[in-house]
């Protein structure tokens, strides 16, 4: 457990820089005085095993906001969270049913800035004991694990780009198996994968 902690330590590390949804798309001009709303998500990851693995979701395709997307657990700060470490614990509670009693925080990386107007915290995270995934009822329809290693491989993520708001927007990906991880997950992990490599 110390050398994975030591290893994602990397990206928690003073240094790093924030990211957001329009770090591949430079020709963007973010207006000034745009009011972010603070959010936080949970980069938990498996520490009792030999393989470590990634925790995400898949929303409930009847969300109205991103729906069927791949996402960390994780949401909006509340104001009676203590800080976005508290956000992202108790977030993930109450999606997946995940117990912060068995979780060792690693740390905090830079915030990003989503399309959507979300300034969020990304919390890495251990977690030390095997539990029961509970997906929150009308909000997650998916609770599953990723290799770490394929999420910290650079060279597993792709440039990919679509239509948005009447322009082309470029964004990475880091598809695994049947889910497409794509927008903000893929951006933030892109950013773990670069520090920690």
């Amino acid at each position: 457990m110390n050398n994975l902690k030591d290893r994602l330590s990397h990206a928690v590390a003073p240094g790093g820089r924030p990211t957001s949804d329009y770090d591949l798309n430079a020709d963007v001009e973010l207006p000034a005085g745009r009011k972010l709303t603070p959010a936080a998500v949970l980069v938990a990851v498996t520490a009792y095993s030999d393989r470590p693995e990634l925790l995400l979701t898949k929303r409930s395709s009847r969300l109205s906001h991103h729906p069927g997307q791949i996402a960390f657990p994780g949401g909006k700060q509340d104001p009676t969270d203590a800080d976005a470490t508290a956000t992202a614990l108790r977030e993930a509670e109450e999606e997946v049913g995940l117990p912060d009693m068995i979780t060792m925080t690693v740390g905090t990386m830079d915030p990003h800035e989503t399309v959507t107007g979300f300034l969020i915290t990304p919390v890495i995270a251990l977690v030390r004991s095997p539990f029961d995934p509970v997906p929150e009822t009308g909000e997650v329809e998916e609770v599953f694990r990723v290799p770490l290693d394929h999420v910290l491989d650079p060279t597993a993520f792709q440039v990919q780009s679509r239509r948005w708001r009447g322009r082309r927007r470029f964004y990475y990906a880091v598809p695994w198996g049947p889910y497409y991880i794509w927008g903000a997950t893929a951006r933030i992990l892109r950013a773990i994968a670069d520090r920690v490599t």
